[in-house]
């Protein structure tokens, strides 16, 4: 192929890819707006970032983000519940437009979703018994075993243990209340989770000897994912974000969830 030939397709592909990507996005976007539905996959199991109230309704920093999102956009959410582990799928099948459940950016996640983020950065800790946070702390010396610990099915604190602690019994729950019972009723040493989520678990059983440990095992930026190919909608949330972060709504959101607790209250 001679060299003007090769120009030629180069542009003709440079020319096409903005009307495909736009393709791609008016069925993502185009529903959204038609319908006015923002559909958002949660857990609604994962207290600080979406939890559930006595009354059985949706809680928590990412609902009441996904709100204001919504909000901004012209349209309603619609919350669609599913354990952790599915929430990817069902983002991939078209059931729900993102996800906003606490969700690690990793660069795994990310060949197959896009995220938008990260609103707030976390790490990994560790919730086990006061009398035994202070030697899970290093966690190579805990590699054997005869030690258990759990972890949230499908989440990045799961293949924190299998990369980190391979020889340890990991046992993966569908919410974190199954694994904080587990450490409660000595039958996990530890459980592996977000430090919110472990000062969360402290905080709701202030009587039960539980401790957490004090420096992060991990940096963890959670975002939104949204499904591949989804640029005008990644553009629009992108964009109001920033305007969230800039107005100071997103530092009065993670004041209200992770450092005042009143919330609490509301959990059953």
């Amino acid at each position: 192929m001679s060299k003007p030939v090769r120009l030629i397709c180069l542009l003709l592909v440079l020319l096409l890819i903005p009307g495909l990507l736009g393709a791609q996005e008016d069925k993502v976007l185009s529903r959204v707006l038609k319908e006015g539905v923002l559909r958002v996959g949660t857990s609604g199991a994962q207290p600080p970032f979406t939890a559930k109230t006595k009354q059985g309704t949706l809680m928590g920093y990412e609902i009441e983000l996904a709100e204001l999102l919504a909000k901004a956009m012209g349209v309603r959410p619609k919350f669609v519940e599913r354990p952790f582990a599915q929430l990817m799928t069902a983002l991939e099948k078209g059931e729900i437009d993102v996800i906003m459940s606490g969700m690690t950016m990793t660069p795994e996640r990310n060949l197959r979703v896009v995220f938008i983020g990260p609103y707030i950065v976390t790490g990994k800790s560790n919730l086990a018994k006061a009398k035994r946070v202070a030697a899970l702390d290093e966690m190579e010396e805990i590699n054997r075993p005869t030690i258990t610990l759990a972890a949230l099915d499908g989440s990045t604190s799961e293949r924190f243990v299998e990369n980190i602690v391979p020889q340890v019994k990991l046992v993966t729950t569908s919410d974190y209340e199954t694994a904080v019972n587990m450490v409660l009723n000595d039958q996990a040493d530890a459980m592996v989770a977000d430090y919110p989520i472990c000062v969360l678990s402290l905080l709701r059983q202030p009587e039960a000897g539980l401790a957490v440990s004090e420096v992060p095992l991990t940096i963890e930026p959670i975002g939104v994912a949204l499904p591949p190919g989804a640029f005008l909608m990644h553009n629009m949330i992108e964009n109001y974000l920033r305007a969230l972060d800039m107005t100071g709504v997103l530092q009065e959101l993670e004041a209200k969830w992770f450092e005042d607790g009143a919330w609490l209250i509301r959990l059953p």
